[in-house]
């Protein structure tokens, strides 16, 4: 990141080189002889952390001393990407820390290369996480999030003949500056064993006797606010044995078994996300699942009642949200708490459960909504089990009593599939045990209400609200993009930062050809340090001056990259058959992991690598285009695409994207969106107006009535001679010639079943890329377009939805210094 140079006040920069040398000489044995450009960047950055932990402590005592209510952030995954420029951006040290360290001849820039993504997370939802904690404490209210510290990340991902292959993400093994491990609140999490039913003194009494203990150990990382003297606590946790390993084997000489309940215990917080498609990973998936929520509550009861001498005010003085069905089992053992631990009677504890929990949803697919086996249930959690039960009998008497003699509706709203294979229903234990229930955007909140919830939502219409998705402007924006927030800032002052809507005020400087220029040619430096980027690692010479076209998320087909790789396979057969064919040249760029078992997914990367392996080669053609696939896409490579990137594809089938928030980052960045109306799309292209926003076929609702009026694929290939061209191509071999069969399953797939509609919205996104084309020939009105997209997405600010959230479902204000 290089920013404009601003003016620092001597005296910070010496304080801070100061603080800088004595970290390096104190804290890690080293002087300017022995240090590593590692060891440089960890003394800057617990010098950054010593000016957090001040603001830390003092924000926690204002909590106290203000009796402020608390927010707990449950989460499964935390995608919080870099600290330190973060860090020194909202702490306003940036330019403080880039001039000290000019002063001993290096290069900030440099030092924050060394930093390692915190490999906490996959996706957009642990993104959103990540951009809710630095809202929060941007806005002042008490907020903390819990999750898991994962020794090992999603995976590394590196391509090797064109395949995704997973390697350990060893985010963890040069050391984490800004986490602080409190050993002393650790917390007992058990498993398995039996339950027991007692009479004890004239009352009746659950015991839970387990079988294995792990200890849950909290490691604390503050998270600052930007422009504020708030710095709140993301808490996770780490799976340690209860006891290291047993002396009796050891001395026995049996040294493998005696570590062996160690090894077991500790894997619980190993990897995100281990493979559930045996046993064992399934298992272990929900292990984790309880482990942190375990810990969590713990801990959420134990700081409850250092401030109160009960639980009767709990849910006043707690809120509690959980990101999606991960943490859903957090409702049971809070009931178990209140139940077993305090002895509140149940319908005064259901009543607090519900009370404190809220419920976002995050997912249309059916299939991705979570559900576990009873049978796994009685084994590792037979008290919750139980408990889950009793929930679901009381749930089921109150439809009875709505809605009378509806056998049908009754057994759908169970929340034991019995249809299933006696399996739990986690998204719907979720909404039965959440006060609120909510969804991403307000696309995705409707279908939850008429589809995917339909009977919940005609049981407790009250509960069910939109709170679409947003994305924190100081990371997206100010940090990613320096030069461009200087723009801004220069045209409209610094007020942007943290009220995202004034960036209205940009719209009428789109007329300003001066202005135009200026973002036009940041765009380009910004395009310019792309490319190098993909010179350094893909070995790929790429057009600058070309049309960037970008789609990097999550690899799903509904995400359909495989959509967009028609359309680079049609190009490509265009310019064959006509080599002097006026092509606007393109750059299309790809990235993104799949799930290590999603086989498809896989698949589909390693077609965009031969595809481009084809195109890239082809003197032909590569003059014209260029594909490329980044590898290991994450929060610092998005840093540099999102500023650089032309056109953002957002392409998924209508009715299946939740919301997205990469949609709003490229817009936010001066990239126009081809996309569907689907998730938050279709609230972007409201805000910037249909002219500035390239929409191609079908609706949600078209979607579903060609599946009613069934569906058929082939009709599209048949009746498209470009669509058969470009599938018999990849249906021949030509681009995988050694093994001509690898891509027929894709091919296959299509043409019998196609589940998200690509071949029925292929010529409509065809027709739509030509626009887009004819569009970006025009460099004025393009870049006109793009500012009138930067200066619509206020509405796109986490901010903005923190505050919904804050007043609208855990009723939590803000507590300033």
């Amino acid at each position: 990141m290089n920013r404009p140079a601003r003016a620092t006040a001597p005296n910070e920069a010496a304080a801070l080189l100061h603080s800088f040398t004595n970290h390096l000489l104190y804290s890690l044995a080293k002087d300017q002889y022995s240090a590593t450009p590692r060891d440089r960047f960890m003394s800057l950055a617990m010098t950054v952390r010593d000016r957090l932990i001040e603001r830390w402590i003092s924000t926690q005592q204002r909590y106290y001393k203000k009796d402020a209510k608390r927010v707990y952030y449950l989460s499964a995954e935390f995608l919080m990407g870099r600290a330190l420029a973060n860090n020194l951006i909202n702490l306003g040290l940036y330019d403080v820390a880039r001039d000290s360290m000019k002063m001993l001849n290096l290069d900030l820039a440099d030092l924050l290369e060394q930093e390692v993504d915190a490999g906490l997370g996959n996706g957009g939802l642990g993104r959103l996480a990540a951009c809710f904690l630095d809202s929060l404490a941007t806005l002042d209210i008490p907020g903390y999030g819990y999750g898991i510290r994962y020794e090992f990340g999603m995976f590394d991902q590196e391509i090797k003949e064109g395949w995704q292959v997973e390697k350990p993400d060893e985010w963890l093994r040069l050391g984490n500056p800004w986490e602080m491990p409190r050993p002393e609140y650790g917390v007992p999490v058990r498993f398995g064993g039996t339950v027991e039913d007692r009479q004890e003194n004239g009352h009746f009494n659950v015991h839970w006797t387990s079988a294995e203990q792990v200890v849950g150990m909290p490691y604390d990382t503050p998270i600052a606010g930007f422009g504020c003297n708030t710095v709140n606590t993301l808490r996770l946790w780490r799976a340690r044995a209860s006891t290291d390993f047993d002396l009796r084997y050891f001395n026995e000489g049996d040294y493998e078994k005696a570590v062996l309940d160690k090894n077991r215990s500790e894997t619980i917080s190993k990897v995100l996300y281990p493979s559930d498609l045996k046993m064992f990973g399934k298992e272990l998936r929900l292990k984790q699942q309880y482990f942190f929520v375990a810990c969590s509550l713990h801990d959420i009861v134990r700081r409850h009642l250092v401030a109160y001498p009960s639980l009767e005010n709990f849910s006043d003085k707690v809120a509690i949200q959980l990101n999606d069905t991960h943490p859903a089992v957090a409702i049971p053992e809070l009931l178990r708490i209140f139940v077993d631990e305090h002895g509140i009677p149940w319908e005064r504890a259901w009543e607090l459960t519900q009370h404190t929990f809220g419920y976002t949803n995050h997912t249309l697919l059916s299939e991705a909504l979570e559900t576990w086996p009873v049978e796994l249930f009685q084994r590792l959690l037979p008290r919750h089990l139980t408990i889950i039960y009793e929930i679901n009998r009381r749930f089921l008497r109150q439809v009875m009593n709505r809605f009378p003699y509806d056998e049908p509706r009754i057994a759908r709203m169970s929340l034991i599939d019995d249809a299933g294979g006696k399996r739990i229903r986690m998204a719907y234990l979720a909404v039965v045990g959440s006060h609120s229930v909510n969804g991403v955007a307000a696309l995705h909140t409707e279908l939850l209400k008429a589809d995917l919830l339909k009977d919940f939502n005609e049981m407790f219409p009250e509960r069910f609200n939109n709170k679409t998705n947003g994305v924190t402007p100081r990371r997206w924006l100010l940090a990613a993009n320096p030069l461009l927030a200087d723009a801004i800032t220069a045209r409209i002052g610094e007020g942007w930062i943290t009220h995202l809507d004034e960036l209205q005020k940009l719209a009428p400087h789109a007329d300003d050809p001066v202005f135009r220029d200026e973002v036009r040619g940041i765009k380009q430096r910004n395009k310019d340090q792309l490319a190098r980027y993909i010179e350094t690692e893909n070995k790929i010479a790429v057009d600058r001056n070309s049309l960037f076209d970008v789609q990097v998320k999550r690899l799903h087909e509904y995400k359909r990259q495989l959509l967009n790789v028609l359309h680079v396979i049609a190009l490509y057969l265009r310019v064959k058959k006509n080599p002097e064919l006026a092509l606007v040249p393109r750059t299309f760029v790809f990235g993104g992991k799949a799930a290590p078992a999603y086989s498809t997914a896989k698949l589909i990367i390693k077609l965009i690598n031969s595809v481009a392996g084809v195109v890239n080669a082809d003197p032909q053609v590569n003059e014209k285009l260029k594909v490329v696939f980044l590898a290991n896409y994450r929060v610092s490579l998005a840093e540099r695409i999102f500023p650089a990137s032309d056109l953002s594809e957002q392409i998924s089938t209508a009715g299946k994207e939740a919301s997205g928030t990469g949609n709003m980052k490229f817009a936010l960045n001066g990239a126009l969106t081809i996309g569907t109306l689907d998730g938050a799309n279709i609230e972007i292209r409201d805000e910037v107006a249909p002219e500035n926003f390239f929409l191609f076929r079908m609706t949600a609702q078209q979607v579903s009535d060609l599946w009613k009026q069934g569906y058929r694929p082939r009709d599209h290939y048949e009746q498209n001679a470009e669509l058969k061209g470009v599938l018999d191509l990849i249906w021949s071999g030509f681009f995988e010639p050694e093994h001509p069969d690898t891509f027929r399953p894709l091919v296959q797939s299509l043409l019998d079943q196609d589940p998200y509609m690509l071949l029925a919205d292929f010529q409509s996104y065809v027709d739509c890329q030509a626009r887009v084309s004819e569009a970006f020939l025009d460099k004025d009105r393009w870049t006109k377009m793009a500012i009138l997209n930067i200066a619509k997405m206020g509405k796109f600010s986490s901010d903005r939805t923190i505050r919904e959230y804050a007043g609208e479902i855990w009723r939590a204000a803000p507590v300033p210094l």
